[in-house]
């Protein structure tokens, strides 16, 4: 067993195929393969499933990953704490973003953080809140920009700014001629939503039950790009911040109303690991992405 091995296998276990793990290891296929073959063989079990889907995670292996990964990211911290002490930020900061803010807030991080510390890399994981806060709690993230809704974020999180909701979909389209729209008036329209659970999906349940309104959620998706694309498509309708289709409305792809009486406001939350100290890297990493994100929310806000 070496540390390559183990590697590999996080890299399977997280992209769960073998070709896009040989991709991004710049590896043959065959090698990566072989890699967990000598692991199977050394630890005495399977620790994947072969599926017509791709590597699916053993008992086994599910219960490997966390070890596996605890000792890796120990190996990393070991660097990363020579680098510091000779006044270096090295090593990698795992952080987890929403698709709303991902297109505005990773430019900007990235350049700031070349800037600041040339030789720390970031990883970065876009997805819905519930899915960040899940791999925060497993320690596979240091750190997640997310929403919470309702008055205020989760204890021990910092508040980074406020974002409404507005219902979005084709330009052109009549349900989109207001510049607002009452919640009651989402009655019947055909919504593309995420797939539960999920923080909005609990507020609309909350607020269509309060308010009497008839949800027709006609597709639920995992990424925010899904959503817009399929509201571009014209079919159906999608509800998110302004930030998150800003470039598409300017264009004149998509269109949006902001939804009142009640509103949808989202507040936007910095949570960070409490599986591990975080490292000097990291630390730089969630004060500059909290200003950077607070800003980016103000400026929104303004326009």
């Amino acid at each position: 067993m070496n540390l390559k091995q183990l590697d590999t296998f996080l890299l399977v276990a997280d992209m769960q195929s073998l070709s896009r793990a040989a991709i991004a290891s710049d590896m043959a296929q065959s090698l990566v393969s072989r890699q967990i073959a000598m692991l199977e063989k050394e630890w005495g079990k399977r620790l994947f499933d072969r599926t017509g889907r791709g590597m699916v995670l053993s008992d086994f292996g599910r219960r490997m990953y966390p070890e596996v990964k605890r000792i890796l990211d120990q190996v990393e911290q070991l660097g990363a704490t020579a680098s510091q002490a000779a006044g270096i930020l090295t090593g990698t900061v795992h952080i987890g973003v929403l698709p709303s803010l991902a297109r505005q807030l990773l430019p900007l991080l990235l350049a700031d953080i070349r800037e600041r510390a040339p030789q720390l890399r970031l990883h970065v994981t876009e997805g819905f809140s519930g899915s960040l806060d899940e791999q925060l709690a497993s320690g596979r993230l240091d750190m997640i920009v997310v929403n919470r809704y309702g008055s205020s974020a989760s204890r021990g999180e910092d508040v980074l700014g406020k974002l409404d909701t507005f219902l979005v979909g084709k330009a052109g389209l009549p349900e989109l001629a207001a510049k607002s729209l009452s919640f009651h008036s989402l009655d019947g329209i055909p919504l593309v939503v995420p797939a539960v659970p999920n923080g909005l999906r609990a507020t609309l349940d909350v607020l269509s039950r309060r308010h009497d309104t008839k949800l027709n959620i006609v597709m639920e998706v995992e990424t925010g790009t899904a959503m817009k694309d399929v509201a571009a498509g014209g079919h159906a309708f999608t509800l998110l911040p302004l930030t998150a289709v800003a470039q598409e409305v300017a264009a004149g792809e998509l269109q949006a109303s902001l939804i009142i009486s009640p509103g949808i406001r989202r507040t936007i939350a910095l949570s960070v690991t409490r599986q591990r100290p975080l490292s000097e890297g990291a630390r730089l990493v969630s004060s500059r992405l909290r200003l950077l994100t607070s800003a980016l929310l103000t400026e929104s806000v303004i326009d």
